[in-house]
């Protein structure tokens, strides 16, 4: 199959993971990218949060038009995750790939059992 397709495929399932739960598109994102496409894990990381912003704008606007958006709640986790992510941003490049890939894993894991367990 050509790699644009993959490329296709895999961002088709991280938009509709972000439709559907409202974030996680990047779950979906680093595994596939990796595995999928080839793409070497430091670049798969980068890439996925570069495609999780459109993702999360469009998403939200589709929540927003259908009512479901209370932006007066919503301000201070905007405020904190553009912080966290300008510093991440900046740590990136000096944390080596197997530090990701364990801490990409531990969210993972963190995330399946309180959606599972409902914690």
């Amino acid at each position: 199959m050509d790699k644009k397709w993959r490329y296709s495929i895999t961002g088709g399932l991280a938009g509709l993971a972000n439709g559907l739960f409202g974030s996680g598109g990047g779950l979906f994102l680093v595994p596939m990218l990796t595995r999928w496409t080839d793409m070497p894990e430091r670049k798969a990381f980068a890439t996925s949060v570069g495609v999780v912003l459109p993702l999360s704008v469009i998403s939200a606007g589709v929540y927003f038009l259908n009512g479901a958006v209370d932006l007066s709640l919503g301000w201070p986790y905007i405020i904190g995750g553009a912080i966290g992510g300008l510093l991440s941003g900046r740590v990136f490049k000096k944390v080596p790939v197997k530090w990701l890939r364990r801490g990409f894993g531990a969210l993972m894991v963190y995330c399946g059992a309180k959606a599972v367990l409902g914690l």
